[in-house]
């Protein structure tokens, strides 16, 4: 399965884990951590919290497949 989408990495560039944002959304740390290893994705209404808690876009956490 293609990495849909770059959660691990906005996280790694704000200095925030998996357990701070599982904290933040009410689940659970083996969620945020299916999530960022691209294991299972996070519903539109989550990743739209998830943008909220992290400050960014919607789009920024998901991955540019554009064809260079």
């Amino acid at each position: 399965m293609d990495d849909l989408n770059r959660l691990k990495v906005v996280l790694v560039e704000q200095k925030k884990t998996g357990k701070w944002l599982a904290e933040q959304l009410g689940v659970s740390t083996t969620t945020t951590s299916r999530w960022c290893s691209n294991a299972s994705q996070p519903d539109l209404q989550t990743l739209n919290k998830i943008a909220k808690v992290l400050n960014v876009n919607m789009k920024d956490l998901l991955t540019d497949n554009k064809i260079e």
